[in-house]
């Protein structure tokens, strides 16, 4: 299995919207980065992934797997991008803010600290064990 971060400014999709989904979850659609992309590409299904609140939030509030791997996005007129679908499976009960991941010297080559504008991202093994518990949720 492999872990990921996902990004969604709350005033656009919230983590409250992904958990009034359900079971049948959500596409995650719009990405038009192709790093990102080729991230997406790389996820199987019952893959796991944080949901991170950007913008203003800056934090970690819940956890999603992947239930459908990547396939054209129809948001996109170009046809070049595509999308995943995800589940809310589990919500933080201590959201990990982006200011205590920086202060953790042991989450310093995360991504989200490197590259900060990435919307869909790894997160090591190593580094899921340590927000999962920061976060109050068991790896």
């Amino acid at each position: 299995m492999n872990y990921w971060l996902i990004k969604s400014e709350p005033g656009t999709w919230s983590w409250q919207d992904q958990l009034a989904r359900g079971d049948a979850g959500e596409h995650w659609d719009g990405v038009r980065n192709y790093q990102a992309a080729n991230n997406m590409k790389a996820m199987k299904i019952g893959d796991k992934a944080f949901f991170y609140h950007s913008v203003k939030e800056k934090r970690i509030v819940g956890i999603v797997e992947i239930i459908r791997e990547y396939y054209p996005d129809h948001t996109d007129p170009s046809g070049r991008f595509g999308m995943v679908d995800v589940r809310a499976v589990e919500t933080l009960p201590n959201p990990v803010t982006l200011a205590d991941i920086k202060q953790d010297e042991r989450l310093a080559d995360m991504p989200l600290l490197k590259q900060s504008r990435l919307s869909v991202q790894p997160v090591s093994p190593e580094a899921w064990r340590i927000i999962c518990e920061k976060g109050g949720v068991q790896p």
